[in-house]
């Protein structure tokens, strides 16, 4: 099987590429920059912008199936930033597996296009929302994801994959920031930091893709639908972040701030950062609610229609962590 991956610059998305690789399926990489693998006899590497359609059009050429998962992601950025990349972005997809005749589209979205700051104890995936102003990457993606799943037809098999806290070794955005700010003394917890919530590790969320590709099929049990994918082992966040800082081997001393504060000073942070940063911001609304609500979800029908389940513990996952903190 030929396949067009998109966004292989990241650790997720390098990681499906790698994999597809080495089980012997020939991989067309679309990204913006060159990566470490790319070098494979399987392996072609197109450097080029999500954005733009006739570069993608021709990368999907000859392709059988494409995961898609370039994306603009974070916080910085105005509205229209994130709107070119990732729903632009995606009709470029949806058209080029139009026009090549390509039967297969994996889209890799997020479970914020469905959480809307209420929490979410043992959820569905859910429809995702539109027309939320707090946050241009989930609107964003909750767009993009619907226009996938709306593009099912007699010739396209669609899916959407919402991966939840995704980390493991390599990881820059979750673990690497939660250590960073822990070794600086800035970590802070929302609320008593007690909210149960869903993580991934990063093995297993390669293998969820890759089988959720492997099942999709026009007219199977997954095709237009979405999925929340997790480990299924929900842990405080207190558990999951002091055992990312014990990991790194720095402590995990954090502040605690509560959820009305945290939300309240999200609010202020995210309109005057952009103003004298061009960095992510250390908080925003949208992160405290985050951090300070429960949201772990139901893997049945993950584990029903796409015939997939967790294969590293997040317990063994912390182990390969704490050896890579220790290799480097």
């Amino acid at each position: 099987m030929k396949v067009l991956v998109t966004g292989t610059g990241s650790l997720l998305l390098g990681g499906i590429a790698s994999e597809l690789v080495h089980r012997g399926d020939d991989v067309v990489c679309l990204q913006r920059r060159t990566t470490t693998f790319i070098g494979h006899e399987n392996a072609q590497e197109v450097l080029a912008d999500i954005r733009d359609a006739d570069a993608v059009a021709q990368a999907a050429q000859g392709c059988d199936a494409i995961i898609h998962g370039a994306a603009r992601v974070g916080v910085v950025g105005s509205q229209k930033d994130f709107y070119d990349t990732n729903v632009v972005g995606t009709k470029n997809i949806i058209g080029a597996a139009e026009q090549h005749h390509i039967s297969r589209l994996v889209f890799v979205s997020t479970p914020s296009v469905a959480h809307t700051g209420d929490s979410l104890i043992g959820a569905s995936a859910g429809e995702a929302k539109i027309g939320r102003s707090r946050s241009h990457y989930a609107e964003s993606k909750a767009i993009a994801e619907r226009l996938v799943l709306n593009a099912r037809n007699d010739h396209l098999a669609v899916v959407a994959i919402r991966p939840h806290l995704v980390w493991g070794p390599g990881d820059t955005q979750l673990v690497g920031r939660i250590v960073d700010r822990a070794a600086s003394g800035r970590l802070a917890v929302i609320g008593t930091g007690n909210a149960l919530v869903d993580s991934t590790y990063i093995d297993n969320a390669i293998s969820a893709h890759i089988a959720a590709l492997d099942a999709l099929r026009i007219g199977s049990a997954c095709d237009g639908k979405a999925y929340v994918i997790s480990n299924s082992e929900p842990r405080t966040v207190n558990e999951l972040m002091r055992s990312m800082c014990e990991s790194a081997g720095v402590p995990f001393e954090p502040r605690h701030l509560s959820l009305a504060l945290g939300v309240r000073l999200g609010s202020l942070i995210e309109r005057l950062w952009p103003l004298i940063r061009s960095s992510e911001p250390p908080l925003t609304r949208f992160i405290a609610e985050q951090l300070g609500t429960a949201h772990w979800f139901d893997q049945r029908a993950v584990q029903q229609d796409l015939g997939w389940t967790p294969h590293v513990s997040l317990d063994e996952g912390f182990q390969r962590l704490t050896q890579w903190f220790a290799s480097r």
